[in-house]
């Protein structure tokens, strides 16, 4: 069996990762892609690292008979594209927004748009595949997580699942540069980023309820979420530092154990003694996760490192890609991350 995909926005960070993946996966193939700036161009031209697709020409429309859509497009713009492959049968998997709140009046207020496509929430299912695996191998619609939620969920969802924590949270989260994506305006040029770290949308990011729409599934009550993004001068990857009081008693082994158990089997998930860097990450789909307790102030510390564009999109993507038809999960997912 060869998976047909198509992407739509193949020419943004997140879409050009997936073009990288699917080169090397050996049961897919990029049969079509849409990129309206650079429509009617060759991939390979445009992108000299993905040459090996040859005369593969970026379309301004998706027209070739495909088995999965998966949409790098902008939020709203996104789902506005992807409906009327649901309707025609095709499965669909976003990398944007769109799909990932299960309330359509949440993203109204979080997005500052109506939802364009509410009848299609309630079958979305929330592509985080450790914690949603048998929800995803049975959907036709898949929300891609964010970056920051992926790294912030998988940090604290084994403690949060087993009622070692109290349900409110702080994540401190860093992010490379490419997070902001290719088509973002002013102030990400390298001499207003390089040599400087900065806060922004503070406790005012769209990605605080998509964590705390999560958190609340595990604990089976309502999560607060404080939720405070930085800018990093790196290229890719997401650095979360999460905390939370104890609920309970619990030590740095008891804690490790709870993890270890929890994430046991996690092809791509590595529980890790001691703190994690981004680049143990880079451009890979693996994400690993350090949980550490303040015995003195009954606080549990999570870490968590992934790459924002592998994990934290095109990366979970094919994974979630691979669940759906039935695949080997790791699937075109190999790759070790590169060092230094």
């Amino acid at each position: 069996m060869t998976i047909r995909v198509g992407i739509l926005n193949v020419t943004g960070y997140a879409g050009i990762e997936l073009a990288r993946l699917l080169l090397n996966h050996p049961e897919a193939r990029l049969v079509a892609a849409t990129g309206r700036s650079l429509a009617g161009q060759k991939l390979g031209e445009v992108f000299p690292h993905l040459s090996a697709y040859g005369d593969f020409v970026i379309a301004a429309e998706l027209e070739a008979e495909v088995d999965v859509v998966i949409s790098a497009l902008p939020t709203a713009a996104s789902a506005e594209a992807c409906v009327p492959f649901l309707r025609s049968g095709v499965r669909v998997i976003d990398v944007a927004a769109d799909f990932r709140l299960r309330d359509p009046a949440s993203f109204e207020q979080w997005y500052g748009k109506p939802h364009p496509a509410p009848e299609s929430l309630a079958e979305a299912v929330y592509g985080l595949t450790e914690l949603h695996r048998e929800a995803v191998r049975g959907a036709r619609l898949v929300a891609n997580p964010g970056c920051y939620p992926a790294a912030s969920l998988l940090a604290l969802a084994p403690a949060m699942a087993a009622g070692l924590i109290e349900p409110r949270v702080f994540v401190d989260a860093k992010s490379g540069i490419s997070g902001a994506g290719r088509g973002t305006g002013g102030g990400y040029n390298f001499s207003e980023v390089n040599e400087d770290v900065s806060a922004y949308r503070i406790a005012n990011h769209n990605h605080q309820p998509e964590i705390a729409q999560e958190l609340s599934r595990l604990a089976e009550c309502e999560v607060a979420v404080t939720f405070v993004p930085h800018l990093v001068p790196m290229t890719r990857g997401i650095h979360a530092t999460c905390y939370a009081r104890l609920a309970q008693a619990a030590t740095q082994e008891s804690v490790l154990d709870l993890y270890r158990e929890r994430y046991a089997g996690e092809p791509f998930l590595q529980v890790s003694a001691q703190p994690p860097h981004t680049k143990h990450t880079l451009g890979s789909n693996r994400c690993i996760v350090h949980p550490a307790v303040d015995e003195r102030n009954g606080v549990l510390v999570a870490v968590s490192v992934l790459d924002n564009l592998g994990k934290g999109a095109a990366g979970q993507a094919i994974q979630n890609m691979n669940v759906m038809f039935g695949l080997p999960e790791t699937m075109g997912l190999e790759g070790a991350p590169l060092f230094p």
